[in-house]
């Protein structure tokens, strides 16, 4: 014989309150008064009593659930985002479905068509590829902000840092310290975050009337090895840059990776600087001078506007929030740039 099963007629009974009250409790209702909200909670507490989540879902048609797909579980920039989008979402009585696509828009696909099979109230999408037409269909099946990265051509709800701001600020860091070489290496260009980086960039090299050799763009696609081979490249060239603007995290590790091998210290040969801003970079020697992003704001955020169309746009395809949030970025100065070595001699 298993252990009882309590009904909120018990719950009721025990809290002394009606069974409307403890239905008011349960569905998260402000017109309950906060003595009879701590009766019922202390009765539920009292009998072990948990809600039946399926037949709530039934009769409010709502699971209380998001879905979030993200390219890179292994990125500490996007566990950083997912603790904005939890936090936020239990604030709101909403449950969190993770998915890592692992920068494969296939996987992404089938994850996107699980979390509509389990009938999320709403999805958080970080894109592992430029969706198209796709997004139009996404959009009708749930609500939808995407996350850091958009699809190019996008004019939906989302939530971006100031990339080309940013990108600007971090060009004009290694111009005002005296480099004339400076290579980027990019991300992945068909995404706006890699798109927009390369585009500031390249702004202010321009407003310097400093060039931009081929060879010293180099494009790579967010992960450690392209930062690695990159890195690799540049550094073997005739004449190599005595600056590398790294955009994101994980190449900028292989970036240093490379440099290590090939004994090349920094910054004394080679100021780096890059994209993404975590405990770790101080711990490198040199300390990592980097744009920081503010990734739980992003996630906080992104679920706030996520939540409001979820109550506002029942079918998902209305315009409330239907435009895209904008928010600053930080450069923060280290170790790891200085003068190039033929400034720093002549003022030795």
């Amino acid at each position: 014989m298993g252990p009882k099963l309590y009904t909120i007629r018990d719950i009721a009974r025990l809290a002394n309150v009606s069974t409307a009250t403890v239905s008011g409790v349960i569905n998260g209702k402000k017109t309950v008064g906060e003595e009879f909200k701590r009766r019922v909670l202390n009765a539920m507490e009292a009998l072990d009593y948990h809600p039946d989540q399926v037949a709530r879902s039934l009769k409010v048609r709502k699971t209380f659930t998001l879905g979030m797909l993200i390219p890179d579980v292994t990125n500490p920039f996007f566990t950083d985002v997912m603790r904005g989008v939890e936090d936020e979402a239990r604030k709101g009585g909403y449950s969190v479905i993770f998915c890592n696509s692992n920068e494969d828009p296939e996987l992404e696909s089938q994850y996107l068509s699980t979390l509509f099979a389990r009938r999320v109230d709403g999805v958080l999408l970080s894109p592992a590829g430029a969706l198209a037409a796709e997004e139009r269909l996404l959009r009708k099946r749930f609500p939808l902000v995407f996350l850091d990265r958009v699809p190019l051509g996008y004019t939906g709800a989302a939530v971006v840092t100031d990339n080309v701001g940013a990108s600007r600020e971090a060009a004009r860091h290694l111009i005002t310290l005296g480099h004339k070489r400076i290579a980027i290496i990019a991300g992945r260009l068909d995404m706006s975050n890699g798109a927009e980086r390369l585009e500031g960039f390249r702004q202010e090299l321009l407003e310097a009337t400093l060039p931009l050799p081929d060879e010293y763009l180099k494009r790579g696609d967010f992960k450690l090895e392209s930062g690695y081979e990159n890195g690799l490249e540049l550094m073997r060239l005739p004449s190599p840059p005595t600056a590398v603007f790294s955009c994101n995290n994980k190449m900028t590790l292989g970036l240093m990776r490379a440099l290590g091998e090939l004994r090349i210290p920094c910054p004394e040969r080679v100021s780096v600087l890059g994209f993404d801003d975590f405990d770790w970079t101080s711990s490198f020697t040199p300390h990592l001078t980097t744009i920081s992003q503010p990734t739980y704001e992003m996630g906080r955020r992104a679920t706030e506007i996520l939540l409001r169309k979820i109550e506002h746009d029942k079918d998902g395809t209305g315009a409330v929030e239907e435009h895209l949030v904008v928010l600053p970025n930080e450069l923060r100065i280290r170790d790891s740039t200085a003068p190039p070595y033929s400034v720093g001699a002549q003022r030795a």
